[in-house]
């Protein structure tokens, strides 16, 4: 198995952890609609912090077996930077966090395309990994466009990506894990 492959391959428990991640803030993002937007950057930022540990841990894990990870590690970074700014400043506005947002998801997605169209000619369930990397790209595209959706709104649209998204990356990882035991 080429190198990447064999690093996503064999790391589809960490897509998968990340699919219930993100189901679970989803979840959690559904439970509390009306809770203020300090609660709302909260969940973001810790949700971006594990999405970003998780798969920076994967890239960089890769690297002591030869693998290349720069991807996944790339994204972790991206993601690990947009939960600590968050944090750091969790009284900023809604409108903020929307840059912040799309931003995170802009970055990710492209990220997520990239990586699919390496992996396409090595293994299958790629399909996964590019409709995420879509989905992330609309997501960003729909809040730079629509920034005052409302902080109700806010929560019901990120809560709806989340699902999908955490849809999305537990059948990569199930189709992985199918991936990986055929090696």
């Amino acid at each position: 198995m080429p190198d990447f492959a064999s690093l996503i391959a064999g790391r589809w428990w960490a897509v998968l952890l990340r699919g219930i991640v993100t189901i679970f803030f989803g979840v959690v993002a559904f439970a509390w609609p009306g809770e203020t937007a300090a609660t709302l950057v909260l969940l973001f930022g810790y949700y971006a912090l594990a999405d970003g540990f998780v798969s920076l841990i994967s890239g960089i894990g890769g690297r002591r077996h030869g693998e290349d990870g720069w991807l996944l590690a790339l994204e972790g970074m991206i993601g690990i930077w947009a939960g600590v700014v968050t944090l750091r400043a969790p009284e900023i506005t809604a409108v903020t966090l929307v840059f912040f947002i799309s931003i995170w998801a802009m970055a990710t997605g492209f990220l997520r395309i990239a990586a699919a169209r390496r992996l396409r000619q090595e293994i299958s369930g790629e399909l996964w990994l590019v409709l995420s990397g879509v989905l992330s790209v609309l997501f960003a595209v729909m809040l730079m466009l629509r920034p005052d959706v409302g902080p109700i709104g806010l929560v019901w649209v990120i809560a709806g990506y989340a699902l999908v998204l955490g849809f999305f990356e537990i059948m990569l990882g199930v189709e992985l894990r199918g991936v990986n035991t055929a090696w």
